[in-house]
């Protein structure tokens, strides 16, 4: 694995997963009957949706939140433009469909030219600094890749250099909180290093939640309709939703892990344990944005420039300035510290974020907050987390819950083995379980190839 100096932060961009506000809702009565009917309108749900119409077969997509997006919402209300509440980001833009996709929309998706930079107390480290710190993250890397190879998954903390120095807490924020979520002692070293390249930040200016709605324009969908009791058996299924019961042939259910097990929707029979176990073990991690609208930019920063700190432990967060040249800047917090930050509320996070801002740049710099917010994720009720991480032991989760399970079949970021913890994941992923459930229904031969996909090429391990 090679570790560069403009990418060594990419690995801010994998937050997983959030919808445009103002989506329209189904005005129609609810349809009584579909050939597949789909459980959540993220990212994974409208792909196992457009794949199904794009077979003309007839499907419904009931969500329960009142717009389309799952974990990809772009808020256009709080302040004067957009801004991204849960995922910011697409990747690979030679594989992803998304990219192309939301270009043929209308919509502007462009690289995203993000600087990089780490200060050490009110100053910039310098250039050796630096490269020490790249230094000991690819050091980190190369234990948590060479551990991965051994007979028995272990935790990416455990497997650690134990002579990382100054840049110990550094390194141990940006491999585990801010690049899955959860700390790393929480995290597989076999998930970790599995995973796919996240190469290169493909943006889009109106935000990520505005274009998975704008890929679901066209759908037939319900909003504000969530899924009560799925009643299923090999042959086919009934969904009980306050607006009614629909049946069909087969279903795909795109709820995160979280919610899966969390027994927000009641199964007939129950799912296996097989299945529930599984999604324990992929449980979502913390990752939250608090957004301050700094005009006259007083931190002195380019657009989209990332800064993070020297740090002594894992309670620091990670700068997103001036994003997409306006004057918003995001300080994320994430694992285990963002997570006990977010059950404080609000309040609690945007002192800590002016707390750490004025650390880092001085009082003048935060004198001048306009506006601010921020992302409770953990608390919304729809998601109950950011992106899912396997715990040590729990990477074979992935592909098990990719097994069909009647003619249900499960899809989301936390079903995909490689992409996991983003919206190319998610996405790939409805387009896989919408092949599974359209042969399972015999829309499909099991000769004739996939739709729109193109071969992935596996890449280093997760940044």
């Amino acid at each position: 694995m090679t570790m560069t100096r403009r990418d060594f932060l990419t690995a801010s961009a994998t937050l997983a997963v959030a919808p445009a506000l103002g989506a329209n809702a189904w005005g129609a009565p609810l349809p009584r009957e579909a050939d597949i009917v789909v459980i959540g309108a993220g990212a994974a749900g409208i792909a196992a949706a457009r794949r199904i119409m794009a077979a003309n077969r007839k499907v419904i997509v009931v969500e329960a939140a009142g717009q389309i997006g799952g974990r990809c919402l772009t808020d256009t209300a709080t302040f004067d433009v957009p801004f991204d509440r849960g995922a910011r980001w697409m990747h690979n833009p030679d594989t992803n469909p998304m990219i192309t996709l939301g270009r043929n929309a209308g919509l502007d998706v462009y690289p995203a030219p993000l600087g990089q930079k780490i200060r050490i107390g009110r100053r910039n480290a310098r250039a050796g600094e630096t490269e020490e710190f790249l230094a000991a993250l690819v050091r980190a890397n190369r234990a948590i890749d060479d551990a991965s190879r051994g007979r028995t998954d272990v935790s990416c903390a455990s497997v650690l250099p134990k002579d990382l120095g100054d840049w110990a807490g550094t390194v141990e924020f940006m491999l585990g909180a801010n690049a899955t979520g959860k700390d790393l002692k929480e995290i597989s070293v076999i998930d970790k290093a599995r995973a796919q390249e996240r190469n290169a930040a493909i943006a889009c200016r109106q935000g990520m939640g505005t274009l998975i709605a704008k890929l679901g324009e066209q759908i037939p969908l319900s909003l504000s309709t969530p899924a009560s009791r799925i009643a299923w058996s090999g042959r086919d299924v009934t969904v009980e939703t306050p607006a009614g019961k629909i049946a069909a042939r087969a279903a795909i259910v795109t709820v995160s892990s979280n919610v899966l097990t969390a027994g927000n929707i009641k199964f007939t029979p129950d799912i296996p344990k097989r299945q529930l176990d599984a999604a324990a073990k992929l449980s979502l991690g913390s990752y939250d944005h608090i957004v301050l609208q700094l005009p006259r930019n007083p931190l002195g920063l380019s657009h989209d420039d990332i800064i993070i700190e020297q740090s002594a432990s894992t309670r620091t967060a990670l700068l997103f300035a001036n994003m997409g040249s306006s004057a918003l800047c995001s300080i994320d917090v994430a694992g285990s510290f963002g997570r006990d930050l977010s059950a404080q509320g609000e309040p609690a996070m945007i002192a800590f974020a002016v707390e750490w801002l004025t650390k880092l740049f001085g009082s003048e710099a935060t004198s001048a907050i306009r506006k601010s917010s921020a992302t409770r994720w953990n608390a919304a009720p729809f998601a109950l987390g950011a992106m899912s991480v396997a715990a040590p032991g729990g990477q074979p989760s992935r592909k098990i819950l990719t097994e069909p399970i009647g003619c249900m079949f499960l899809a989301g970021e936390a079903t995909h083995e490689t992409m996991w913890g983003t919206v190319d994941g998610a996405w790939e992923s409805g387009e896989r379980a919408a092949e599974a459930a359209l042969r399972k229904i015999g829309a499909l031969r099991d000769t004739e190839p996939e739709a729109g996909r193109k071969p992935k090429r596996r890449g280093a391990p997760i940044r």
